[in-house]
């Protein structure tokens, strides 16, 4: 018996000493590798490696206002950008997560965060201090995007206004307010390669992919998640629960509903203006999509049409 409970303490002690092995944070992108990747030079003098107006670009893109204004915000005009202070709050069933401060204010924003911590959190989900970050924050998405583009993208976001406003904690029940647990669902669910094989060397297909399947993050939306909250990419762009609780986010698929019979046009113009072939006109969290959609290049909101029509019409799952 004593063999026994030995073995079985020696065998839970191992499985403990794996899974926390296994869950440790990813290690910090260098500013060497950052500078390498973006062509830049720290040791020569330059002022950093990324170029303020292209990242005004990922920047709406990747919808940030969306998430980081102040709630109950009222932006005066569609061209001005509004303070990333954050305080936004998102109910889930994993609890209540609250938008950070994302300014340039040194004590309560991202102020005092070099090049290389901000691509440490977009690609790998970890903080200047080590720790894991919750998925709310699309940091699965992001982590396709390339070095250039989030170094352009901090650029951007170091030009804006600077608020002192600090970081409310997010309202999370136990086990999900354990951070470290979090590295166990990044290794079952971060994946930086494409989610679609598309099989091409089209330039138009390959830049949609990317924005799409990358710092557009559509994918965290329109794909439906699993118990854990892990994006079903079997179901990619399939359709899903609203995370506000109220109806469902449409399939996007090709060949889905009304959707599938937009053309590549359709979803451009939807991109640009937010009317529908059908006049009618973008309404709910969409609108906030479109009036980032609008702001993008015509060529970016083709690529996007172009990948959104190339890609596998997702066949919806039979409830059990």
């Amino acid at each position: 018996m004593k063999l026994c409970l030995k073995v079985a303490t020696l065998v839970a002690t191992g499985i403990a000493a794996g899974l926390w092995l296994l869950s440790a944070p990813e290690p910090a992108i260098s500013a060497k590798a950052l500078a390498m990747a973006t062509g830049s030079d720290t040791q020569a003098g330059d002022t950093g490696p990324g170029d303020a107006e292209r990242g005004a670009s990922v920047f709406h893109i990747g919808g940030c206002a969306s998430c980081h204004m102040p709630p109950d915000y009222e932006q005066p005009d569609t061209d001005s950008i509004p303070p990333l202070s954050g305080g936004m709050r998102f109910s889930t069933d994993f609890g209540t997560f609250v938008a950070p401060n994302i300014t340039p204010d040194k004590a309560t924003g991202i102020g005092s965060w070099s090049d290389a911590d901000f691509a440490t959190a977009l690609l790998k989900g970890v903080s200047p201090q080590g720790q894991h970050y919750y998925p709310a924050f699309p940091y699965s998405s992001y982590a396709r995007m390339s070095l250039q583009d989030v170094a352009d993208l901090k650029a951007f976001i170091d030009t804006q206004v600077a608020v002192n406003r600090p970081n409310e904690s997010h309202q999370l029940d136990f086990p999900f307010s354990v951070r470290r647990a979090l590295g166990l669902w990044k290794q079952l669910y971060l994946r930086p390669g494409p989610v679609i094989d598309l099989d091409t060397e089209d330039p138009e297909l390959l830049r949609g992919q990317y924005l799409v399947e990358g710092p557009g993050h559509c994918g965290e939306c329109h794909s439906p998640r699993n118990i854990l909250g892990g994006t079903d990419y079997s179901q990619w762009l399939g359709g899903a629960a609203n995370p506000d609780g109220e109806g469902s986010i449409p399939d996007i698929s090709p060949g889905a509903g009304d959707f599938g019979d937009w053309d590549k046009a359709d979803i451009a113009e939807y991109l640009s203006s937010g009317f529908t072939p059908d006049y009618d006109v973008v309404g709910g969290s969409m609108a906030e999509v479109v009036e980032n959609t609008s702001k993008l290049a015509a060529s970016d909101r083709h690529a996007i049409a172009a990948y959104l029509k190339a890609i596998p019409t997702v066949i919806a799952k039979e409830d059990d």
